[in-house]
C-alpha cells in the first residue's frame, strides 16, 4: 500500500504540494488561537475524594474555588491589626471584593477574623493578608486573578499592594508558557537548520526536515483547539507538540533522504530510488511512529487532563509527522531530483581549502563499522561497565519523591512565586496549607465540635474550626461561623504549620484522617496536602496499566518486526535501564537541588506528573531509534547464511549504515528538546533536560555500545521464536525489505532476493 500511495504521489506531485499548502493555511488560521482555548491546571484526579470534595464546596457552599491573597505592605513600625489606615484600607478592599460576583465567601481579614491573625499578620506585624477564593475554575479563575490585580495593585494610605494566589500562579505559568514556547521555537529552528546544512551539505536539502517540522507543529496546533472544544486540554500539551513535532519530522526525512541519496548513488533512477525509499525506509518510518504513538497513546489512561492532554498532543503530531513525511517527502524529491542537493556548502569550503571531492566509502571501511567491530570483539566487558555505569547514574532515583505543582514552578522574579516566598518565611502559618474537611451526615452540635476539637489536638495544628466553633489545642476561643453547616453538610477548616507537600504534611494529613469521626458521618479532605496525596496515589493505581500497556504493545509491535521474541525482551530491559539513569539525574537535579537545580527552585519532590510523562515520551523516541536500528541490521541478516558470524556482520554493517543518522538525529532533537529546556517553568524545564539526556543517552550508549554488545553475546539466539509464533510471524509479520521477486515494488535490477535464516 506505502508504495502505491508513493507511485501515485510521484505521478502528481506540484497537485499534491498545491493541496498541502492549502490545508496548511486552514490549519494555521484556525490554530494560531490555540493557546487561548487551552488550560494550565488538569493536575488532579477527577475521580479523588479531594476533588469530590472540592466539588461539595462549590456546589453547596459556593467555595472552594482558586485562591487568590492580596498581600498589604506597610511601612516598618506599622501594625497592620490595630493600625487605622491599614483597617481602612484593608476594609476598602474586602468591600470591593465582596461586591465581585465572581469572588466567593467567606473572605479572610483580620479585621474581620480576628482569631485568624497568627495567619493574616506577619510577625513583625506589618503585613497582613486577605484572602478570598474565586469561582469559574482552573478555566476562568486565571482571568480573574488577572483583573483583581490589575484593580487592587498599588499604593493605598502608603500601603503597598500586591496580588497573588494559585490563580494567579495559573495566569503567570499560562503567560511564561507563551513566551517559553516562542523562546524555544527560536532556538530550536534556526539551530537545527544550521546543523541540518552541515549534515546535508546543502540548504535546500536541510529545509526539508524544517518544514515537514513546521507543518507538523502547525497542524497539530490545529487539532488541539478542536479537542479542545470537547476536553480538557492542557497549555503545556503546545510545548510537546512543538518539540515533538521538529524532532520527528528532522529524524524522519533524515532516515528517507539518507536512504534516497544511498539508492542514487548505487545507480538506481529517481522514480526507482524514491520507490525503494519508501518500500525500506518507509516502512521504518510508519512502523516507528506506530510505536512512539502507542507509547504517548498509553498517557490517555491517567484521568488527569494535564496527562491526557499529551496523549491528544502526541498521537495528533505522530500522526501529522508521519503522513507529512511519507507525503510531502516523495512529492518535494520528485520535482527537486538532483536539486536536493542544490546549495552545497561543502563544496566550497572544500576549494578554499584546496580538499579533494570526497570518495565514497563501501560500509566495511567507514569508521562506524571499525568502532561497532571494536565493540563486537570485546562485548562481555563493554555490556558490564556500561551497565554498571548506567546503574550508578539510576541510583539516586531510588529516593525519588513526587509533589503537587505550586508556585514555585515560576522563576523568584514572578510576583506570584515572591509573595508566597514572603508568606512562608515572614507568617506564622500558610492558609494555602490549610485543611479543609466536608463531613456528610446528620450529626448534632456537640458530636461535631468534639470532633472539631480533637482534630485541633493533633501535632502541629494552629486550629480547627467548624460551625461549632474555633478550637486550638483542644480549646475553644471563639463561636462557630453559622454558615459552615448547610442541612446535613459541614465544612471543617484546618489550620497547619506544616508544609503540604513534605513528608512531615503527608504524615499530619493522616493523623487527621485517623481521628474518629462521628458515628453516621462520612468526611472527605480538601487542600493542597489532601490534592497531592490523591494524585500521586491515582498515579500510582494507574501506572501499572500504563506501563503493561506499553510493554506489551511494544514487545508485540518489535515482534511484528523482527520476528524474534528476544528481540522485544531486549530491547525493553536497556530502554528501562537508560530510563532509569536519566531518572536518576532528574531526582539529582531538580528533587536534590545539586547544580542550583540548574537554575529553578528546589522543592524535594519532582512534580508527580513529570516522570510519567517524561517516560512514556523518551521511551517512545528510544523505540524510535531502535526500529531504525533494527529495520537495517535485519535487513543484512535477512540476506545472510544465519550463522554466528553473520549475525555479527548484520549488526557491524546495519550500525555502520545507520550510526550517522541516528548519531545526527539524536543532536537535532537533543537541541529541539533543549530548546523547552530554557522554560522559565521549573517542570518544563526539568522535562527539556530530561528528555536532552534520555536522547543523547539512548543514541550513544544504549544504540551504539549495549545494543551491538547484547547482539554479539546472544548470537543466533537474537533471532530466536518459538515455531507457532514463528509462523504467526510469517503470516502477519511486518518487514522493511521488499516482497520478494515482487517487481512491482522496486525495479527487478536493484531487488535482493533475501534468504531468510531459520534459527531454531
Amino acid at each position: 500500500m506505502l508504495v502505491r500511495m508513493t507511485r501515485s504521489i510521484i505521478a502528481m506531485p506540484r497537485r499534491v504540494l498545491l493541496v498541502a499548502v492549502v490545508l496548511l493555511a486552514l490549519c494555521g488560521v484556525y490554530g494560531i488561537g490555540a493557546a487561548q482555548h487551552l488550560l494550565s491546571g488538569g493536575y488532579s484526579d477527577p475521580n479523588s475524594e479531594s476533588t469530590q470534595a472540592e466539588k461539595v464546596l462549590d456546589e453547596t457552599f459556593n467555595r472552594g474555588g482558586v485562591q487568590v491573597v492580596v498581600k498589604l505592605d506597610g511601612p516598618a513600625g506599622m501594625n497592620m491589626a490595630t493600625d487605622p489606615a491599614a483597617r481602612a484600607v484593608g476594609g476598602d478592599i474586602v468591600r470591593e471584593l465582596s461586591a465581585t460576583e465572581y469572588v466567593q465567601q467567606p473572605i479572610l481579614a483580620v479585621w474581620t477574623s480576628p482569631s485568624l491573625s497568627s495567619s493574616l499578620v506577619s510577625r513583625d506585624g506589618s503585613s497582613a493578608l486577605i484572602i478570598a477564593t474565586l469561582s469559574g475554575g482552573e478555566e476562568l479563575a486565571p482571568a480573574h486573578a488577572e483583573e483583581i490585580e490589575a484593580k487592587l495593585s498599588g499604593e493605598r494610605q502608603g500601603i503597598s499592594i500586591r496580588v497573588g494566589g494559585q490563580g494567579l500562579v495559573f495566569s503567570q505559568v499560562n503567560e511564561q508558557t507563551s513566551k517559553d514556547l516562542a523562546v524555544a521555537e527560536g532556538i530550536a529552528i534556526p539551530i537545527s537548520f544550521l546543523v541540518l546544512i552541515v549534515i546535508f551539505g546543502g540548504a535546500v536539502a536541510a529545509a526539508l526536515p524544517v518544514i515537514i517540522g513546521i507543518v507538523s507543529i502547525v497542524a497539530t496546533f490545529a487539532l488541539l483547539r478542536f479537542i479542545a472544544v470537547f476536553a480538557d486540554v492542557s497549555i503545556f500539551a503546545l510545548n510537546l507538540t512543538t518539540a515533538l513535532g521538529l524532532a520527528l519530522a528532522i529524524d524522519y526525512t533524515l532516515l528517507l533522504v539518507t536512504r534516497y541519496r544511498e539508492e542514487v548513488a548505487g545507480g538506481m533512477n529517481r522514480d526507482d530510488a524514491i520507490i525503494r525509499t519508501f518500500a525500506t525506509a518507509g516502512r521504518t518510518v510508519a512502523f516507528s511512529a506506530v510505536t512512539v504513538a502507542l507509547s504517548l497513546s498509553a498517557l490517555a489512561i491517567f484521568p488527569m487532563y494535564f496527562l491526557r492532554s499529551f496523549a491528544y498532543a502526541g498521537l495528533g503530531v505522530v500522526l501529522v509527522a508521519v503522513l507529512a513525511a511519507l507525503v510531502l517527502t516523495p512529492a518535494i524529491l520528485m520535482l527537486l531530483g538532483d536539486r536536493i542537493d542544490a546549495a552545497d556548502v561543502r563544496k566550497p569550503l572544500r576549494r578554499l581549502f584546496g580538499r579533494p571531492e570526497p570518495v565514497i566509502k563501501a560500509a566495511e571501511d567507514t569508521w562506524w563499522y571499525r568502532a561497532v567491530q571494536w565493540v563486537l570483539r570485546h562485548a562481555l566487558p563493554v555490556a558490564a561497565v556500561t551497565t554498571a555505569f548506567l546503574l550508578v547514574l539510576g541510583a539516586p532515583f531510588l529516593s525519588i519523591s513526587f509533589g503537587f505543582p505550586d508556585d514555585r514552578v515560576l522563576p523568584p522574579s514572578a510576583s506570584a512565586h515572591a509573595i508566597q516566598q514572603e508568606i512562608r518565611e515572614d507568617f506564622e502559618h500558610d492558609l494555602s496549607s490549610t485543611v479543609t474537611i466536608v463531613a456528610s451526615g446528620a450529626v448534632d452540635p456537640a458530636q461535631l465540635g468534639d470532633y472539631t476539637r480533637t482534630l485541633s489536638t493533633v501535632d502541629d495544628v494552629g486550629s480547627a474550626s467548624s460551625s461549632a466553633g474555633t478550637f486550638i489545642e483542644g480549646k475553644q476561643v471563639s463561636p462557630g461561623n453559622p454558615a459552615d453547616t448547610k442541612g446535613d453538610v459541614h465544612i471543617v477548616t484546618v489550620a497547619t504549620d506544616r508544609e503540604p507537600m513534605s513528608d512531615a504534611g503527608l504524615d499530619q494529613l493522616e493523623s487527621l484522617r485517623d481521628v474518629p469521626v462521628p458515628a453516621g458521618v462520612e468526611v472527605k479532605f480538601a487542600g493542597v496536602a489532601a490534592a497531592n496525596d490523591d494524585t500521586v496515589s491515582s498515579i500510582y493505581a494507574h501506572l501499572p496499566w500504563v506501563l503493561a500497556v506499553i510493554a506489551i504493545a511494544t514487545f508485540i509491535l518489535l515482534f511484528l518486526f523482527t520476528g524474534s521474541v528476544v528481540m522485544p525482551l531486549k530491547a525493553l530491559v536497556l530502554n528501562i535501564l537508560s530510563l532509569s539513569a536519566t531518572f536518576g539525574a532528574m531526582v539529582w537535579f531538580f528533587q536534590d537541588g545539586h547544580l542550583d537545580a540548574l537554575g529553578t527552585t528546589a522543592t524535594g519532590y519532582l512534580v508527580a506528573t513529570m516522570p510519567v510523562l517524561m517516560f512514556c515520551i523518551a521511551f517512545g523516541l528510544s523505540m524510535d531509534y531502535e526500529v531504525f536500528l533494527l529495520g537495517r541490521i535485519r535487513e543484512e541478516w535477512l540476506r545472510s547464511d544465519g550463522t554466528r558470524a553473520a549475525n555479527d556482520h548484520a549488526v557491524a554493517l546495519g550500525l555502520a549504515k545507520t550510526g550517522r543518522v541516528i548519531t545526527a538525529a539524536a543532536l537535532l532533537m537533543s537541541i529541539v528538546f533543549a530548546g523547552i529546556a530554557a522554560s522559565e517553568v521549573s517542570f518544563m524545564r526539568m522535562f527539556g533536560v530530561g528528555l536532552t539526556l534520555a536522547v543523547l543517552m539512548d543514541a550513544t550508549l544504549i544504540r551504539m555500545l549495549l545494543v551491538p554488545a547484547f547482539m554479539r553475546l546472544l548470537g543466533r539466539a537474537n533471532w530466536w521464536a518459538p515455531g507457532p509464533l514463528r509462523r504467526l510471524h510469517d503470516r502477519f509479520g511486518l518487514s522493511e525489505e521488499s516482497p520478494v521477486g515482487d517487481d512491482s515494488e522496486v525495479s527487478s535490477d536493484h531487488t535482493a532476493s533475501p534468504v531468510t535464516p531459520r534459527i531454531r
